[in-house]
């Protein structure tokens, strides 16, 4: 959950991933594949952060006779991350993946004990970010944060006391 304070905006776009990504594989000699498409709009049909495992898994799951295979979903999220409708980062040695296209410069929480991750955004880190790029004549082109720790529910886990009912 985000505060108030922290919370993300929105960014208009003037085409769809899909079209987007059609652009992209065109101006790579590449075509949109039926796989392709259904990969893009599961992904694209809300926003969360998953790894290729978890997206493979719910594809299966959701679609019947339209399978995806592995090596096009491997395949395929790279081409996203390239075309700039995706972005890929590694926590704790895996890679994960959310919307980068029509969504707002954000940055993270990683709680290193569930793998929670939670998104803010902050004109105050924003500030600093530009104030050490301007003391080094730095142009800054955008960033990228993740802060490691321990979520509050992970917290609250960890030290509540054991009660009988926990023996049952």
């Amino acid at each position: 959950m985000m505060s108030g304070g922290f919370s993300l905006g929105t960014v208009n776009v003037s085409s769809s991933p899909q079209e987007r990504f059609a652009e992209f594989l065109q101006s790579k000699g590449k075509r949109i594949t039926q796989q392709r498409r259904i990969l893009v709009d599961h992904v694209f049909e809300r926003h969360d952060h998953f790894d290729a495992e978890e997206l493979i898994i719910n594809l299966s799951q959701q679609t019947e006779g339209d399978k995806v295979s592995r090596p096009t979903v491997y395949r395929t999220l790279n081409e996203l991350v390239d075309a700039g409708l995706l972005r890929r980062m590694t926590l704790g040695g895996r890679a994960v993946y959310e919307h980068d296209y029509g969504y707002p410069q954000h940055d993270h929480l990683h709680c290193t004990i569930c793998d929670q991750l939670i998104e803010f955004q902050s004109t105050d880190l924003n500030r600093i970010r530009d104030a050490v790029a301007s003391e080094h004549a730095f142009r800054v082109t955008g960033h990228r944060l993740i802060i490691s720790g321990v979520c509050s529910d992970c917290a609250n886990k960890r030290h509540r006391r054991q009660t009988p009912l926990d023996l049952i």
